[in-house]
């Protein structure tokens, strides 16, 4: 068989990787010796030498930015209709943007959006992901995109990250950013051909300050790195989504070994071994998240299958996975019983069969590509994910904390025995994917906070400009070196495989690598168990830009409350609804108040915070608060039995059970009922209550419909009103 991809990129990089070491030209031997003398430091309890780290204490809080989409030729005061784009003509664009329409953000958007990150979170941060599209969407005809110009923005913006996170006396990055691709990052749109090439070549240049130099030479074959945010505690990986997108032209799969993404998860899988042996954890950023409901799918289903088995056997080193890209505050669940090994293993299978798969690929890619996810926001979508969340086994046993565990061999008796993957749902995994700063709804920034128990006193990650130590490359080249024994192991054991079985039938796999499970005895990861560094919460801000812009009568001279500020004359749909694809927006049709912008004071604000949101009720982010939220939200679907049969009943008594609310019936000061005013724990307790009394069920309905609309709130930003989220 020939040798992986993978494997010979990395056989490629290890020269140069070498020549930078200060044995130049050594022999290898003599290579040897170098990474013996320069060990990476491994982890929790080493006695080695760390690498120089900055004087920052941890703060156990990061944040996570995407989607900014700066438009040059934005102007103020122009029209918002498709092809005019807030380029020309008289209309309600506003100075910071036009809210919930599809024109791009303007630059003065971008600025004031990072140095009011600078002013109030650089400092409070450990650090920065950046999930990518930091260029304009070929929305005007009159003024085609050029790769030039995609590059140049790119180049601007990645300065001002630099700028924004650097300390005051110009001496180098304070917190670490770790970026990724954009499907609008690169031209042609949404289409990234194998490395090497130029685009990858261009943004190892553009992005020199965020890749770690060991990491630049691999970096050109595919597009991926990772960071060390917290040295020997914790990675960011940045992922190259676009090998995995559906609507990428230049790629077919994730199985076969000439493919990008098969190279791809070659990569994550000799990264994550390394991660899980030194002790550290990671989290998984990109671009493009892996939904996939019955009517929309984002990633190509080969390197989906891959994703969600690498996350099965790495669940004891994922901390969590965070992508942009849809514009909507939402999160999904992947099941790892759709894992389907006759998919990952199509490279190996019969040539007729293989056409099939390959045909069946081919039309859900055809099926799927009519719609643009970059500004996808129907509720067609969040219904999908709704009518999935419905067959959700309910998470009673997970309220009682019972093991349900497969493995355990314990409960086989009990009602769901093994519907969870034990008591920490370890069948299931999340991606939590954030709103955008581009304002087809209103801007939004997400802070997370992690759990820092222990590592107080943890050396904090430094610019390496700041320092004239190397040891990071020598790790990364350590990595390298591994990679290509790995690669000289699996030739010699192909020749002794070829002279030995000569005659004999071929394995029905050969080379077919897959990551193996935590070892026996391993404890759930972070993502599912609380411990250190698990995802805590996070905080929602947004900016409010139909109060800042200042522009249309009879805005209220005071910040309102978030979905009141969305109230407008007329109802207003999502791009993907409209016969031509374009959203012009709320204020489509208004005029300014004023002919000159006169703007308020920008600045982001809290939009919610789920330490603190009675109506999720998340206890952390784990994936076990998330099953038992995607339940109850799955409750409101027609397809839930158990919520159908109880809404009749729900109905008849709103007006004796609903308080009095807010005048759009749906702002941060609207009073819920009793129920969903109390705490997670007191709501559940009450429920066992109701059905002590046989009252199984009462009111969860009710609940449920309330949950799935405090949902879609969040999910457009806050900037719709109840009752057009009833309408949706």
């Amino acid at each position: 068989m020939a040798p992986l991809k993978a494997l010979q990129w990395a056989a490629l990089m290890l020269p140069n990787l070498l020549a930078q070491l200060p044995c130049g030209g050594a022999s290898a031997a003599g290579s040897q010796v170098v990474l013996q003398q320069q060990q990476p430091h491994e982890g929790p309890g080493s006695e080695q030498t760390p690498l120089a780290t900055s004087q920052r204490r941890l703060r156990g809080k990061f944040l996570h930015i995407t989607d900014l989409h700066p438009d040059e030729h934005y102007k103020p005061h122009t029209s918002t209709r498709e092809n005019l784009a807030c380029h020309r003509g008289k209309g309600p664009a506003g100075v910071y943007g036009a809210e919930t329409s599809d024109c791009d953000a303007p630059l003065t958007l971008v600025d004031a959006t990072l140095a009011w990150v600078r002013e109030h979170l650089r400092d409070e941060i450990d650090f920065v992901v950046w999930t990518g599209d930091s260029a304009r969407h070929d929305s005007d005809e009159t003024l085609p995109r050029h790769n030039k110009d995609i590059l140049a923005m790119n180049r601007r913006i990645a300065d001002s990250f630099v700028d924004t996170f650097s300390d005051d006396d110009g001496r180098g990055l304070v917190v670490p950013v770790v970026p990724t691709f954009g499907n609008n990052d690169i031209y042609p749109h949404n289409i990234l051909l194998p490395g090497p090439n130029d685009i990858l070549r261009t943004y190892g240049g553009i992005w020199a300050r965020f890749i770690p130099e060991a990491q630049r030479h691999s970096f050109e074959f595919g597009g991926w790195f990772y960071v060390e945010v917290i040295p020997g505690r914790l990675a960011v990986f940045s992922l190259n989504t676009m090998y995995f997108f559906d609507r990428n032209a230049g790629i077919d799969d994730c199985v076969h070994p000439a493919e990008p993404g098969y190279g791809h998860f070659e990569w994550l899988l000799v990264q994550l071994d390394a991660l899980r042996a030194r002790g550290m954890k990671a989290i998984l950023m990109g671009h493009v998240p892996p939904a996939r409901t019955v009517g929309k799918q984002l990633w190509e289903e080969t390197c989906w299958q891959k994703y969600t088995l690498w996350l099965q056997r790495y669940r004891d080193v994922v901390v969590g996975s965070l992508y942009g890209h849809m514009n909507i505050d939402h999160f999904l669940l992947q099941d790892t019983d759709d894992i389907d090994m006759a998919l990952i293993r199509a490279a190996t299978t019969s040539s007729s069969s293989a056409s099939a798969d390959d045909e069946q690929a081919s039309t859900t890619r055809e099926t799927m590509g009519e719609d643009d996810f970059s500004i996808q926001s129907g509720a067609s979508y969040l219904k999908e994910l709704r009518d999935d969340w419905a067959k959700l086994p309910s998470p009673v046993a997970l309220e009682q904390g019972v093991d349900e565990g497969i493995e355990s061999g314990r409960g086989r008796k009990g009602k769901g025995k093994g519907k969870f993957g034990g008591r920490w749902a370890e069948r299931y995994q999340l991606t939590l994917i954030s709103p955008s700063v581009v304002p087809n709804y209103f801007p939004g920034l997400r802070v997370f906070e992690y759990n820092i128990t222990g590592l107080e006193e943890t050396p904090t990650w430094m610019d390496p400009a700041r320092t004239k130590e190397g040891q990071q490359l020598a790790e990364d080249v350590s990595e390298v070196h591994e990679l290509k024994k790995r690669q000289d192991s699996d030739l010699e054991a192909e020749k002794k495989k070829k002279r030995k079985g000569k005659g004999k039938k071929p394995p029905a796999d050969p080379g077919l690598r897959l990551p193996e499970p935590p070892p026996r005895g391993t404890p759930p990861g972070p993502a599912y168990r609380p411990q250190a560094l698990t995802l805590l919460g996070f905080t929602q801000y947004y900016a409010n830009l139909t109060h800042i812009n200042n522009d249309l009568a009879g805005d209220a001279s005071s910040s309102p409350s978030p979905s009141s500020s969305s109230s407008s004359s007329s109802s207003w749909l999502p791009s993907s609804w409209l016969p031509s694809g374009w959203n012009p927006g709320k204020h489509e049709g208004r005029r300014p108040a004023r002919p000159e912008p006169r703007p308020r004071a920008f600045g982001f604000e809290v939009e919610y915070s789920t330490f603190d949101d009675r109506v999720y009720g998340l206890a952390d982010l784990t994936v076990k608060s998330f099953v038992r939220l995607a339940h109850r939200i799955g409750q409101a679907s027609e397809k839930s039995v158990s919520a159908a049969e109880h809404y009749d009943d729900d109905d008849d008594d709103d007006d004796a059970t609903t308080a009095t609310t807010t005048t759009d019936n749906y702002g941060e000061d609207e009073t819920y009922d009793d129920d969903l005013n109390e705490s997670p724990e007191s709501r559940r307790s009450s429920v066992k209550k109701d059905k002590k009394k046989g009252n199984k069920g009462k009111g969860k309905g009710k609940e449920s419909h309330k949950t799935w609309l405090h949902f879609l709130k969040h999910a457009f930003v806050s900037t719709k009103n109840k009752e057009e989220l009833e309408d949706l």
